[in-house]
């Protein structure tokens, strides 16, 4: 392996050349191509040989033909006429855990247009071939759908767990109990239905907004996935409505103890976080905020600057905290010393938006204590 930042001497002796630049949202919530596109661009003024042009940045249906219209403007400006072909092999990793995803992937899927490129693709991914791992191939137009379609698909899962929780709380039931019920249906699975404050990250809101726009585009209302969209936002707020309700809607003076800021445990991102919203709604209120994070609190300074106060570790942000409100499951916070925390918390409260804790346990402990989907226990 080695490593250039000479685009034309990289791709000398390459047999593929992989886009692997980010698509952020634009403001209407399309991907935004110009990254794709421009390094298309560069490779099509570097070009010298039959190569294989593989997508592998998340983009929408139609890309690769944008990214070989590119390619051949180049070529024409230079009046060369050097064949190439273009495919999609969109990522599925998981953020935290990208290494093992790679190493042991569900399923590889790759678009081609023609047999010199799958060859090409088919000899690239031999290792997984003999080890067993699925390799698909499909169309390319197919195989960019797939990568959107999967993710928010999973995005469903969420935003429908979510909103059975939050119906589970009104009428009473407890949505661990109807996960677990429900979970058991080999059809539905126990991955994506846990329920919390909703999800962030780079991939699933970015996703499913640039679907929802490829739908509306060619005229058609993906319904569905616009009501995950509304689902999850209003989610983010779920927590929040919790802690305004507990203090009658006075929460000026208050100081509140945040536990967790990316978005998910082992990683430090903090796109579309629900923490952020929680934390935003609790200063507009005229509270006060300290958190912790065992990995994202520079990337917390970053964005919050000195809106909030950081904390050293997870005991120290609780010290004369009105509350506890965790909102990133990491490990670090599922077995606490609760004996500790009563001591440093100003009020016996915990308000978990990912349902870590035992209600049981907690009424034992003394803790009034608040989740999603299920009764709250008041000490």
């Amino acid at each position: 392996m080695t490593f250039s930042t000479d685009l034309e001497e990289s791709i000398k002796d390459a047999d593929a050349v992989f886009i692997a630049v980010g698509t952020p949202p634009d403001e209407d919530g399309s991907a935004d191509l110009k990254y794709v596109l421009g390094v298309a661009r560069e490779i099509g003024k570097s070009l010298d040989h039959y190569i294989v042009v593989v997508t592998k940045s998340t983009v929408p249906v139609g890309t690769s033909a944008k990214v070989k219209s590119a390619i051949l403007e180049e070529l024409e400006k230079r009046g060369v006429n050097i064949p190439f072909d273009v495919a999609s092999n969109p990522e599925f990793l998981k953020e935290g855990s990208a290494v093992d995803d790679f190493l042991k992937p569900d399923r590889i899927v790759i678009g081609t247009e023609s047999e010199n490129a799958q060859k090409v693709m088919s000899r690239l991914y031999k290792p997984f071939l003999l080890n067993g791992h699925p390799i698909i191939f499909m169309d390319i137009l197919s195989s960019e759908m797939t990568k959107y379609a999967a993710n928010s698909m999973l995005a469903t899962k969420i935003s429908f767990i979510n909103d059975i929780a939050n119906l589970c709380e009104i009428v009473g039931a407890d949505v661990d109990s109807v996960r677990k019920g429900i979970g058991s249906d080999v059809r539905i699975g126990y991955k994506f239905i846990y329920p919390g404050t909703g999800y962030g990250g780079s991939c699933f809101p970015k996703d499913v907004q640039a679907l929802v726009r490829t739908a509306d585009e060619n005229g058609y209302s993906l319904d569905i996935l616009k009501a995950v969209e509304a689902v999850n936002y209003r989610q983010k707020t779920v927590l929040f409505s919790k802690i305004y309700r507990h203090f009658n809607g006075d929460l000026k003076g208050k100081r509140f103890a945040i536990w967790g800021l990316a978005f998910k445990p082992k990683t430090d991102d903090m796109r579309e976080a629900p923490s952020l919203v929680i934390i935003d709604k609790l200063l507009e209120a005229g509270a006060s905020v300290i958190a912790y994070d065992p990995v994202a609190m520079q990337e917390a300074q970053r964005i919050l600057g000195e809106k909030i106060d950081y904390a050293k570790d997870e005991y120290e942000v609780c010290i004369d905290a009105d509350a506890l409100v965790l909102v990133t499951e990491w490990s670090e916070f599922r077995s606490p010393n609760f004996r500790v925390l009563k001591k440093l918390l100003k009020n016996k409260l915990i308000f978990d938006g990912r349902n870590i804790y035992d209600p049981i346990e907690m009424a034992e402990q003394g803790f009034s204590y608040y989740a999603i989907g299920r009764k709250p226990v008041i000490v």
